[in-house]
């Protein structure tokens, strides 16, 4: 009878080793994935707050809600899924395009108490001025002006390039400095004179 206990008791001893040891193996590895989902709820959390706050930022600047709903928690863990075909990428570069019509259009049909363009505003800025203005001074006023406004010199310069290409601002150079005026309205347009005889 003793012979049969001890390969049993040796059996079971190396059985016990090995539970041990998958034991300790899988509390480390409870431990590691507890704080690398802590760290993602922390992470989580912070991208909540963040969002929080610029969509109330975006609502006292009264821009158009372009924000998706923040992301609701899921309540079961997803299985991973195996994908068996390749997804065509156009249906996703087609609902992008709509999505953007659809933001343009909504820009588009806001109603005429919504706040001017920056092209009608660096217009009337600059009919009201008698002097020649860089596009650093333009946007200094009509930040002023506009506080609700974020608007930025390289914008405000690339909507004056946009209305001297369209003849409706004039540029003139200082030396390396450059300025912006309304168009010379005593001056005919150059296609409508006669070439000289």
């Amino acid at each position: 009878m003793s012979g049969t206990t001890t390969p049993t008791s040796e059996l079971t001893s190396q059985y016990s080793t090995q539970v041990a040891g998958d034991l300790a193996r899988n509390v480390k590895e409870q431990e590691r994935l507890t704080g690398e989902v802590e760290a993602l709820q922390a992470q989580l959390t912070a991208l909540r707050n963040d969002h929080t706050v610029l969509v109330k930022i975006e609502q006292a600047l009264g821009t158009p809600s372009t924000s998706a709903p923040p992301v609701k928690p899921r309540t079961a863990t997803p299985t991973r899924r195996k994908r068996t075909t390749k997804e065509p990428s156009k249906p996703r570069q087609t609902m992008a395009k709509k999505s953007a019509a659809k933001k343009s259009s909504a820009r588009a049909s806001a109603s005429p108490s919504a706040s001017p363009t920056l092209v009608s505003l660096v217009r009337t800025h600059l009919a009201r001025q008698s002097a020649p203005r860089s596009a650093a001074e333009i946007a200094t006023a009509l930040g002023t002006q506009h506080p609700e406004r974020t608007i930025k010199t390289t914008v405000v310069r690339t909507t004056l390039e946009g209305l001297v290409a369209k003849a409706h601002a004039q540029r003139t150079k200082q030396g390396s400095s450059v300025f912006y005026t309304a168009p010379d309205t005593t001056r005919p347009k150059a296609h409508n004179e006669d070439p000289p005889s």
